[in-house]
């Protein structure tokens, strides 16, 4: 068993009881959040699902990482196809009830990738140019879409790991087991699961910021909520319709 299933008790809902399909390692991960009036994301997610808020406000996140060892269940992972760079941008929701996210868009650079996960997931995936180098505590990551969506950002931890507290916003945003995406008039839910995030307080210097343009660029000017990650597998289900 995989030590990852010996921490369950941070998940709102239970494993699904069938086994999953995929598992990743994602590195080098930064969650920068920002938060945003409610009213400014309702509209840009299905009616299906509810917006999540904490204490009452909504929340904006962009995050960028590489994917590393990508593979099927029982089946070695292959050397183009398990190694990619990843951006993706969300929020948080709720449907009947369980809590999880929702993807505006995310971005990788390989289209094998891209299509896969279109494919199989249901996802908005894109392919994007996009650029990491990591040079002892300090990693560079760019991004660029279609030349009018761009990322370039300089981050680093600050802190040793914390354990963020139940009742505390980080672990509101972190510990989210599932996301959901829109298939026609479907709803689908994938599952996912990992151990508990550490994750350390992080510095960054944005020198380009483009993303979500359809977010006014007050919002994304102001510091965002910084926390860094080096390393987390995550085990990944089937999709399942659930409307």
């Amino acid at each position: 068993m995989y030590k990852e299933f010996l921490e369950t008790d941070q998940r709102p809902f239970p494993i699904r009881n069938n086994r999953w399909v995929m598992t990743q390692v994602w590195k080098q991960l930064l969650f920068c959040h920002w938060p945003v009036p409610a009213d400014l994301l309702k509209e840009y997610i299905p009616p299906q699902l509810e917006l999540d808020v904490f204490d009452g406000q909504a929340w904006l996140g962009i995050i960028p990482f590489q994917v590393e060892h990508m593979r099927l269940r029982g089946l070695p992972q292959l050397p183009y196809l398990s190694t990619y760079l990843e951006l993706n941008v969300r929020t948080y929701v709720t449907y009947k009830g369980t809590p999880g996210i929702y993807f505006f868009n995310l971005d990788a650079n390989k289209w094998m990738d891209v299509l896969g996960a279109r494919i199989f997931a249901f996802l908005p995936y894109r392919k994007a140019v996009m650029k990491m180098e990591v040079e002892g505590q300090h990693t560079c990551f760019q991004s660029n879409y279609n030349q009018n969506e761009l990322l370039d950002i300089v981050y680093h931890p600050v802190s040793e790991p914390i354990l963020p507290s139940k009742s505390s916003l980080e672990f509101w945003l972190f510990e989210r087991y599932c996301f959901y995406t829109p298939m026609g008039k479907s709803l689908f839910r994938g599952d996912i699961h990992h151990d508990r995030w550490r994750v350390r307080k992080a510095e960054a210097k944005v020198r380009k910021n483009t993303i979500v343009p359809f977010i006014p660029e007050t919002y994304k000017e102001r510091p965002p909520l910084l926390h860094f990650s080096n390393k987390k597998q995550v085990f990944i289900w089937m999709l399942k319709q659930v409307k």
